[in-house]
């Protein structure tokens, strides 16, 4: 089931302490229409009870959805420096929802489902997003990487991130994009033939997409983030 809790924010407009239903999980199959908020970019977004100006809590929150295959936690975008900490933490919460230390018929489901750690709300929507569109992330945080050799310009710094929002007939609309504001810089189209390019040439990647696939957390900011995990021979 999806479950809710109440709790206190305060408005960034104009400071006034509002009660909003704050999301711990969200299960999209029995709520699809969650789903479809996370999409939408509406989930977690209420009217400011003082100045009306719209006042969104952090992501906070797992995310499950058996008929996809994926399983995610959601985490703030400031928390990102904690990313090896905060993936053994999910790692052990995996384990006891839908792994070794599950039940049986928990762990059954585990068998299907894809685990991911996300920061910040535009990537737990480009992860449902890519799901949906039977994209691998792995592959879809290449073709990133391979863009930024060829765009004149890839403002990638700390707290502005690459995502993909859309697909559209042969092409993928993709955003520079603020993390935390969620406020967009750049918008472009890539075609999916770049996909196709990559997957062609899985010898020559497989070195990064073992460093983007160890651990939940595949994004392609971990190889700029330290030394990281060691990945497994």
């Amino acid at each position: 089931m999806s479950l809710f809790m109440d709790m206190s924010i305060t408005c960034p407009n104009c400071g006034a302490v509002n009660r909003i239903e704050a999301v711990e999980s969200v299960n999209a199959d029995r709520r699809p229409d969650l789903r479809d908020a996370i999409l939408a970019g509406t989930f977690q977004v209420s009217p400011c009870e003082s100045c009306d100006e719209p006042v969104r809590l952090e992501p906070q929150f797992n995310y499950l959805d058996v008929s996809a295959g994926l399983w995610i936690a959601a985490y703030p975008g400031r928390l990102m420096p904690d990313l090896l900490e905060i993936e053994d933490s999910v790692n052990e919460v995996y384990r006891k929802s839908y792994g070794a230390g599950a039940m049986q018929s928990a762990q059954a489901v585990g068998e299907v489902l894809q685990k991911r750690l996300t920061f910040g709300w535009p990537a737990v929507r480009e992860k449902i997003l890519l799901r949906a569109e039977g994209i691998a992330d792995a592959e879809a945080e290449m073709l990133k990487l391979d863009l930024m050799r060829r765009l004149p310009e890839a403002p990638l710094a700390p707290g502005i991130e690459l995502r993909i929002v859309d697909r559209t007939g042969d092409g993928l609309v993709l955003i520079w994009v603020e993390t935390v504001s969620e406020t967009v810089l750049q918008e472009f189209t890539a075609a999916t033939a770049l996909l196709d390019e990559i997957r062609g040439n899985a010898e020559g990647w497989a070195p990064i997409r073992a460093a983007l696939e160890n651990g939940p957390f595949v994004d392609m900011q971990k190889l700029y983030m330290g030394e990281g995990r060691a990945v497994a021979e």
